[in-house]
Parts: C-alpha cells; structure tokens; sequence
C-alpha cells in the first residue's frame, strides 16, 4: 500500500500545482471577464482539479497515508511558465495549460499502469484521466477560436 500512497501523493502534488497554475491564469481578470464563456470553461477546469485533489487527499488517509501539503517544485515550475507565457499573450498562456494537463494525463495513464492498484483508486485514477483529456479538448478548443 506504500507504493500507492507514493503514486497518489505525486499525482496530489501535481492537482495541487494545477490548482494553483489556473488561480494563476485566471487571476485578477474575474472582474473583467467572469461572465465571457472561456473564463467560465478554465473556471470549471480549476474546480475539476480542486475535486480531484480532495478526492486524491482523502483517498491517501483511507489507505492510511499521510497526503502532501504543496506542489513542491512543480508548482514552482508552473508558476514561473505561466508568468512568462501571460507576457506573450493568452495563446502562450493556454499552451502552456495545455502543456500541464498532457503531463497531467501522462502521470494518470503511467499510475495505472500499476497492476497493484486498489479497484477504488483504479477507478479514481481512469475519471481523473478522463477529465485531463477533457481539459485538453476545452485548451484546443479555446486556442482555436
């Protein structure tokens, strides 16, 4: 069960800096654009990514771990692309969204890669690559447009 406290706390601390990466973006421009439809699509983004780390926290103390506080160094990472693609303009700035949410997907399709995995953390893991794929579609989306 170690290793699965392992997996999830990595895949913790990466919702965490995707959490904080999309209060990033979306920033101050609440006043200015809360009401356009691609403030509320990454609005809906950042909570799908709140839900999963609360679900990855309380998943981690049911199999008796101990979950992770911060993002760690990715976080710090994250925050230092999206400052430098907010200077280049809102394309740079989904691009580098859509950059996390790739690695995002990639870290979920190499935990369940795990033949160890609990069934309920399984399941869990397959809705939370669901939704990073669904991430990705919103990204092209709004980089389309």
């Amino acid at each position: 069960m170690n290793m699965t406290w392992d997996r999830m706390n990595t895949l913790l601390r990466s919702e965490l800096s995707a959490v904080e990466t999309y209060q990033q973006a979306l920033g101050k421009a609440e006043d200015r654009f809360g009401h356009e439809t691609e403030f509320q699509q990454l609005e809906a983004v950042l909570n799908d990514h709140q839900q999963a780390a609360t679900r990855l926290e309380t998943g981690i103390r049911e199999l008796g771990g101990t979950p992770a506080h911060d993002s760690g160094a990715w976080g710090t990472w994250s925050k230092v692309v999206m400052g430098t693609a907010k200077l280049f303009g809102e394309k740079s700035a989904l691009k580098a969204l859509k950059e996390g949410e790739e690695s995002g997907l990639k870290e979920y399709q190499e935990a369940l890669q795990d033949t160890a995995l609990p069934a309920e953390v399984e399941s869990l893991l397959n809705t939370f690559a669901a939704n990073q794929q669904a991430h990705i579609r919103t990204l092209d989306g709004l980089m389309a447009a």
